[in-house]
């Protein structure tokens, strides 16, 4: 099975194993803070994706929410988020997906972002064609921020939050919409899909956008990421449908 094909499979028995334990009134809190929950059903979803995968590609490194693994002096590395939008997920909001992404000497070559609840699958490759569920898909034409709907995340501490929220008080005033949603990745996958119109935070994690970068950029958006100096492998972003003037409210 090509590079592809595995990443659906890997990302497809995680999101069974995550749908089977939805709404489960026993999950195990690993970790908690004031704006974040890890649970041990994170780690149990990446310990599968990571024995898929490096079952058929033995060679490979894997970085990933809940740690590494494989050979990772290896030029390929998978991407991976084993639940992205775990604070959903206990709190029984069926909005969180899987998120896995495979680089070839640091470039983005494959992505899959799989939403388990609504049965929706993105895949991507590099030079080919971004689907949904096996149709093609592209990103929104909406060119004015008063037709636009945007996401704006707010990150986790107080620095990242000042900034969200002062992003989210100045879009309310110019566009139609605006969404707080909890999931980068399917955020990511919804631009791709013309279903939001940009999505913007100013400190995100390598795994929650690496699948939707190359999707959003297959379907016609833009992808801006800005390396955070203090956070190693944190990156601001802004991500568009490539027209809207997002710059406006920043």
């Amino acid at each position: 099975m090509n590079d592809l094909a595995l990443a659906i499979h890997a990302a497809t028995e995680a999101g069974k194993l995550l749908r089977a334990n939805f709404g489960a009134s026993d999950a195990t809190v690993d970790e908690a803070t004031h704006h974040d929950i890890k649970l041990a059903l994170d780690k149990e979803s990446q310990d599968l994706i990571t024995q898929i995968l490096l079952e058929s590609r033995p060679g490979d490194a894997l970085y990933g929410e809940e740690g590494i693994a494989g050979n990772q002096d290896s030029d390929r590395q998978w991407i991976v988020d084993p639940i992205d939008g775990t604070v959903n997920f206990f709190y029984c909001i069926p909005h969180f997906c899987v998120s896995i992404a495979l680089r070839i000497r640091g470039e983005i070559v494959v992505g899959v972002i799989h939403d388990p609840m609504v049965g929706e699958t993105w895949t991507v490759e590099k030079g080919g064609v971004p689907m949904l569920n096996g149709v093609p898909i592209q990103a929104s034409k909406r060119e004015k921020l008063e037709e636009s709907i945007l996401f704006v995340g707010c990150g986790k501490d107080e620095e990242a939050l000042k900034t969200g929220v002062e992003r989210f008080r100045k879009a309310s005033l110019r566009a139609r919409k605006m969404r707080m949603m909890g999931s980068a990745a399917l955020g990511m996958a919804y631009i791709a899909s013309g279903r939001l119109d940009a999505y913007v935070e100013s400190r995100i994690s390598l795994w929650d956008i690496a699948a939707g970068k190359l999707l959003v950029e297959l379907a016609g958006g833009k992808v801006e990421l800005t390396a955070s100096p203090e956070h190693p492998d944190a990156w601001s972003i802004v991500a568009t449908n490539g027209l809207i003037p997002i710059e406006e409210i920043l």
